[in-house]
């Protein structure tokens, strides 16, 4: 039985789009000041190679923890608010209101997840979510780390479904015991159709 439902962001409950035409340029905009201001954050990476990794989309644990700094600073001003589509806000409401536990497992920094959902259209949906997980558990791409989430939640694999636009990661999911559903949205794949 679900007890559980853990999702990814990008692709998923928001999209791509709002990620790579709005959160990553305004993140690259502001990186040379805002490493200029705090040299110690970048541990010695140079801005030259942290501004690249924006631009190919790199799951770097240091470049994710400077953007979740540079968001904070534009969804705080107002300046960001985070989109969700429709179907999956409307999903996970239910899902709450029925007492689903929801968790999200994210490339992107805890920080920057919560910032997310905390400054969307819709208002604040973190209190929906009972946790965030980030890189700092282990690559989406390896079984271990959704084995390390089961723990740390407290439940048995088989009771969590993984919501993904990643292959790779929903092979992962499953080889770690969880319940999968692929979300491919270019496919029409939407949160209305998930049965768990």
């Amino acid at each position: 039985m679900i007890r559980a439902i853990l999702t990814d962001i990008e692709g998923t409950t928001c999209s791509i789009s709002f990620v790579a035409d709005t959160l990553f340029p305004y993140a690259r905009a502001r990186m040379r000041d805002y490493v200029a201001a705090h040299p110690d954050e970048a541990e010695g990476v140079p801005v030259e190679t942290l501004e690249r990794w924006i631009d190919e989309d790199r799951k770097e644990p240091v470049l994710k923890r400077i953007q979740g700094q540079i968001w904070r600073d534009g969804f705080t001003s107002g300046e960001l608010k985070g989109h969700i589509y429709p179907d999956a806000l409307a999903a996970l409401r239910r899902w709450r209101e029925q007492g689903l536990r929801l968790f999200v497992y994210s490339s992107g920094s805890v920080q920057a997840q919560r910032l997310l959902f905390g400054h969307c259209e819709a208002g604040d949906l973190t209190p929906l979510f009972e946790g965030f997980f980030d890189l700092s558990i282990g690559s989406k791409l390896e079984p271990d780390s959704y084995r390390a989430i089961a723990e740390r939640v407290g439940l048995p694999s088989a009771d969590i479904l993984f919501l993904s636009d990643n292959d790779r990661e929903i092979a992962a999911a499953r080889a770690a015991g969880l319940h999968v559903q692929l979300i491919d949205r270019v496919r029409g794949d939407t949160f209305e159709s998930i049965r768990h």
